[in-house]
């Protein structure tokens, strides 16, 4: 696979979101080279910023590794973003362009329409669209570098298990953008409170399933091999 020089960091980054890159891993600079069809320089940035972001962390004498986060550290970030997506929509409701509000509305209807269907697959893609172009309307690169971020790692740490009722959702996006074209930044924020506080239960975080499910292997096996009692 070759791909251009400057996307290297984020096809690693969603390599590592992805799961291709195990937690612990190392991250030699020869085989991402190799990998991508770059030279090391290239590579040897893109760690340099996944380090920056949270992906990567650098060990002695074992160089880039794919980091390790816990518990704490991932519920921290959906915190975070509790706090932060309200306040984007806010400035989204006083700073937005005509062209936000027009691919707002039209990934509104795209999710409505698909909701209607029940095309599960459409509607994740579309959903990070959504926030990402209402994180764009802020206004403000800082923020919406570090709501992307957020989301990157947010992907990379939880499963989010589907909506029990996706309509309700596109209607929930749908009642943000009316009040984001208002200008009306109090709503805004409070309707994206509510609606990333209701999100924030459908995560549950991909290292501690697949821990618990290797318990419930080694449980399982373990009642395989215990001996039968005799009467």
């Amino acid at each position: 696979m070759r791909i251009p020089a400057h996307s290297v960091c984020t096809a690693i980054r969603d390599d590592i979101v992805a799961g291709v890159y195990e937690r612990g891993s190392r991250l030699t600079e020869e085989l991402l080279a190799r990998r991508y069809g770059v030279s090391r320089v290239p590579v040897r940035e893109a760690l340099r910023t996944l380090e920056a972001e949270g992906f990567v962390v650098t060990r002695r004498h074992a160089g880039a590794c794919v980091a390790e986060p816990t518990e704490q550290e991932a519920a921290d970030l959906l915190e975070m973003r509790l706090l932060l997506e309200p306040l984007g929509a806010a400035r989204a409701a006083q700073r937005r362009s005509e062209a936000h509000l027009k691919v707002l509305r039209g990934l509104v209807r795209l999710g409505q329409e698909r909701a209607r269907r029940g095309n599960s697959d459409d509607l994740r893609s579309l959903g990070g669209w959504f926030h990402e172009t209402l994180a764009q309307a802020a206004g403000s690169a800082s923020l919406t570098t570090t709501l992307t971020q957020l989301r990157h790692r947010i992907a990379w740490m939880y499963a989010v298990e589907a909506p029990a009722s996706p309509a309700d959702t596109w209607a929930e996006h749908g009642a943000i953008v009316d009040a984001v074209a208002r200008g009306d930044g109090e709503r805004a924020r409070s309707l994206t409170a509510l609606h990333t506080e209701r999100s924030t239960a459908a995560h549950r975080l991909r290292f501690a399933a697949a821990a618990d499910r290797a318990e419930r292997v080694r449980n399982s096996q373990r009642a395989v091999n215990m001996p039968s009692l005799r009467h």
